[in-house]
């Protein structure tokens, strides 16, 4: 099993949100979600949540990719635009730092036009544990 494979398949709450992981490359990966009003809040625009969990996802795939389990540990989020029901989010996540303990992901998702909406950035935490993923 890929690692794309395994995380589409185990990240059950991301998928049950919508995301989709589409890509993962050497300190890269793209997730994408088709925002429906179902990830709207009460102003009528994107919960903020849903762009953690598309950050998160593609988060995973770059920490996960150089097949050693690694967990989030602290994540930091700025929403720059807000989007509505019926736009497409795409996360593209960059390794910054590939640290054998503290790897560090930065992560701009934007919209349908390419607008920039958010930026999210990540800190793992890196076992000694082999990723189940071949």
């Amino acid at each position: 099993m890929t690692l794309k494979d395994y995380l589409s398949t185990n990240d059950r709450f991301a998928a049950n949100s919508g995301c989709v992981l589409e890509e993962i490359g050497d300190g890269y990966a793209r997730a994408t979600l088709q925002v429906t009003t179902e990830h709207l809040n009460a102003g009528g625009v994107c919960q903020g949540g849903v762009y953690f969990t598309l950050a998160d996802i593609a988060i995973a795939a770059v920490m996960n990719s150089h097949g050693q389990l690694t967990f989030g540990v602290e994540n930091n989020i700025v929403y720059v635009k807000s989007v509505k029901a019926g736009d497409r989010l795409t996360a593209e996540a960059r390794e910054v730092v590939n640290h054998h303990k503290l790897p560090y992901v930065d992560v701009r998702i934007t919209n349908g036009a390419g607008e920039l909406c958010c930026i999210v950035t990540g800190i793992g935490y890196r076992k000694q544990t082999p990723m189940p993923v071949d």
